[in-house]
Parts: C-alpha cells; sequence; structure tokens
C-alpha cells in the first residue's frame, strides 16, 4: 500500500515538473542563438543578402552592454565599435518579437531614394539587412524594473550615409 501511494505522489509531482520546464523551454524558445539568426537571415534572403552568422565576440560585447541596462533598461546605445539595434518591452518582450519591430520598419523604408518616409524610423531596418554586416550577437536582460532589454550588434557596422543596405 504504500508503495502505491508513493506512486501517486510521484505522477503528478513528474507531470508538474515536466509541464515546468516545457514552459521553461517554450519561454526561452525565442532567445536562442538560432532564433535571432533566423529572425534576421529570413529578412536578409527576402532582399538577397548573405545570411549573418553568430559571433561569440559579438555577442559577449551585447551580454556585456545588456548586463549594464539592467537598472533603467533604458533605450541608450553603447556607442561601441558595431552597428547596432536595441529595443526595449515592458514585459518578456522575447528576441524575435524584437527582430521583427526592427524587421517591420520596411515598409518606411523607400530602396529607390534611399530614405525613411517622412516622420518614420527605418535605420534598425537597414541595419538588419546590411550587405557588408556579416557578424551577428545579440543578448537579452530582464531589467529590475520589470521590463526586458534586447541588443543585437552587428559587424562590421552598417548604415553609412549616401549608401544603400543592399
Amino acid at each position: 500500500m504504500l508503495q502505491t501511494k508513493m506512486g501517486l505522489c510521484k505522477t503528478p509531482l513528474a507531470l508538474i515538473c515536466l509541464f515546468g520546464l516545457t514552459l521553461l523551454h517554450l519561454s526561452l524558445a525565442q532567445d536562442t542563438q538560432q532564433d535571432y539568426l533566423k529572425a534576421h537571415n529570413d529578412a536578409r534572403a527576402a532582399v538577397g543578402v548573405p545570411a549573418l552568422t553568430w559571433d561569440d565576440k559579438v555577442a559577449a560585447y551585447a551580454q556585456d552592454y545588456a548586463n549594464k541596462r539592467i537598472g533603467d533598461c533604458s533605450l541608450v546605445h553603447s556607442g561601441g565599435p558595431y552597428g547596432e539595434n536595441i529595443a526595449w518591452g515592458s514585459a518578456d518582450l522575447s528576441g524575435t518579437a524584437a527582430v521583427k519591430m526592427w524587421v517591420d520598419e520596411k515598409a518606411n523604408y523607400d530602396y529607390n531614394s534611399n530614405t525613411c518616409a517622412a516622420g518614420k524610423v527605418c535605420g534598425h531596418y537597414t541595419q538588419v539587412v546590411w550587405r557588408n554586416s556579416v557578424r551577428l550577437g545579440c543578448a537579452k536582460v530582464r531589467c529590475n524594473s520589470g521590463g526586458t532589454f534586447i541588443i543585437c550588434n552587428y559587424d562590421p557596422p552598417g548604415n553609412f550615409n549616401g549608401q544603400r543596405p543592399y
């Protein structure tokens, strides 16, 4: 009888653990290196630009800077040697959602004039698809405020005046 009770007790606990691990996996599922790369490289493929590769040095730079934003989660650029996109969310913003926000700026970009629509932003998008950028590193932190800070760095940087991204 004791074995039966223990068996009954272990089953729900195992299911709870399995459910918890599944939720953890789902919450991380859009923040892996592969997720960042796929989101970027899908946008690049759409305009015929070669894929980015993940770079641990660039990613370490991104992580170091993201760690500095934990206290206030402010959207302040690092001013470092790489191209850079940053995003903030008041909740748990995923890495792929951040990249989607940047890529959605494509609607604001006019390739023929190489400009953004009046009063619109498109520089995040053009950095994502900048043909000369070949290495990517991204990081995400949860801020003390509960928000999320995400940064992606690009090597070499893009968005040079007078040059088209592709």
